[in-house]
């Protein structure tokens, strides 16, 4: 299928509008943890080290979680853009109950963590920060899970504004909070890393809270569809929702699990390598919250071309979506190779935390691109309805080949933590290849035409 600039430009104008305050989203969602661990600073590398090995665990269970409700991009966005307003809500009510389900058994696992990392031999100062830091952030589970249901309905029917709002006004919260409660200000208690906890706890709530708002006034302008059909479970598309997440969920926890189990290496090294590591997985977790939203953008486009049997629509939106991650990426990476030790000083004054965090960062730079390629990429596969490929491509590139290359290099040959970054550099490049030809191959596999899923078997491939 031959795409011409034309074409391309054409797209770039609505993808973009849709990207942007994603992206944006995705920043204010990444602003909370990054303020977190600036307003830890002054407590200590111990601190920074327990903050961020607490997030490193929590994160990836619960963003697998809400990797189940991904399903809701591909059936919301493709009934959509079919033109079917009553499918979409079926779909956003059994993403409620999905979010309700999933509460309980995701907050007994990550309260199990707890006496693992002192099995595991956590350094013990970090440890008993660590503690007090996490069962806090066990009470911003559920009001995560209702957001991101309520996110995942409001993108894909091309409403994004309330996203973007949520996300960056949740912000002046968490900071509030973390004055009050981290400091003891405004006459609240003096409880250290424990009350930044529970200010991003508060913080959640209230994401939540905006985007219900935001649902209900959407419904009132559009005909309060949603108060006229079933808010009864509807099992067979919760097992659609299922079978479009589960691989995607599975995807998320791969990859943040890897972050996870490569962040208990580094509580194993000294307290300096460890906030040196924490700081690099927040540069760069930062830089990809940029090319998170354009793919969540192609997700939906895609989706909606797909939903209304536009195949070159859908090329065009996911090579467009491709194009603007590697457009950003690309600089993000020459920023991290070129000013690496300006940007650890943003979270640490310490000279050793400053040296050791900045050789992270250039070894950083060179994935960056790969980045932004396997996530808009697995964006735009999701709106054709295809989570496996991204989930088997990163269990091989990360846990077959990275995560080994990482952990060789960090302890039996001693390169400490540049080590377990080089082994992620490594897998990165690898993934982001593999995917950005996945999508070649899929394009072209279309070229001749919209050919309709005969059913659900085939959507997922």
């Amino acid at each position: 299928m031959k795409l011409t600039w034309e074409q391309l430009r054409r797209e770039f104008r609505p993808m973009m509008r849709l990207a942007w305050p994603l992206a944006l989203a995705e920043l204010g969602w990444m602003a909370q943890g990054l303020v977190d661990l600036i307003m830890a600073g002054p407590l200590g590398p111990a601190a920074i080290g327990a903050g961020s090995l607490a997030n490193m665990l929590f994160y990836p269970l619960v963003v697998s979680g809400t990797g189940l409700l991904l399903g809701m991009d591909t059936l919301v966005a493709q009934s959509f853009g079919a033109e079917d307003p009553r499918d979409c809500r079926r779909t956003l009510v059994n993403g409620v109950w999905l979010a309700l389900a999933l509460t309980p058994p995701l907050t007994v696992v990550i309260w199990g963590l707890l006496p693992l990392m002192g099995a595991l031999g956590t350094n013990p100062r970090v440890l008993a920060l660590f503690g007090p830091y996490l069962r806090a952030l066990l009470t911003s589970i559920l009001p995560l899970l209702v957001y991101s249901a309520c996110r995942r309905y409001l993108q894909a029917v091309n409403v994004v504004k309330p996203v973007t709002f949520s996300l960056v006004s949740a912000n002046l919260v968490n900071v509030a909070g973390n004055y009050a409660l981290m400091y003891g200000h405004w006459g609240a208690p003096k409880m250290g890393l424990e009350g930044s906890g529970w200010s991003t706890s508060i913080a959640r709530v209230y994401m939540a809270a905006v985007l219900v708002a935001a649902l209900l006034w959407h419904e009132r302008r559009s005909g309060n569809l949603l108060a006229r059909i079933s808010w009864r479970p509807d099992f067979a598309r919760a097992r659609r929702l299922v079978a479009l997440g589960l691989p995607a969920a599975l995807q998320i926890g791969i990859e943040g699990g890897v972050f996870g189990v490569v962040t208990v290496f580094a509580s194993r090294l000294d307290e300096v390598s460890l906030a040196a590591h924490a700081i690099a997985v927040n540069v760069v977790s930062t830089t990809f919250m940029v090319p998170l939203g354009i793919s969540s953008a192609a997700a939906v486009r895609v989706g909606q071309a797909w939903g209304r049997k536009d195949s070159r629509g859908a090329a065009l939106s996911g090579w467009t979506a491709v194009g603007l991650g590697a457009a950003f990426m690309g600089s993000a990476g020459l920023a991290l190779a070129m000013f690496p030790q300006s940007i650890v000083r943003v979270f640490s004054g310490d000279a050793a935390v400053i040296a050791s965090g900045a050789l992270l960062l250039q070894i950083a730079a060179l994935f960056q691109l790969f980045d932004g390629f396997q996530i808009v990429t697995t964006g735009a596969l999701r709106g054709l309805g295809d989570t496996h490929t991204p989930m088997l491509t990163h269990l091989g590139g990360y846990w077959a080949i990275g995560l080994p290359i990482g952990y060789a290099l960090c302890f039996p040959y001693h390169w400490g933590a540049p080590g377990i970054w080089v082994g992620l550099t490594t897998a990165l490049i690898l993934i982001g290849v593999t995917l950005l030809a996945v999508w070649d191959g899929r394009v072209r596999r279309f070229a001749g035409g919209f050919a309709e899923p005969q059913n659900d078997q085939e959507r997922l491939v």
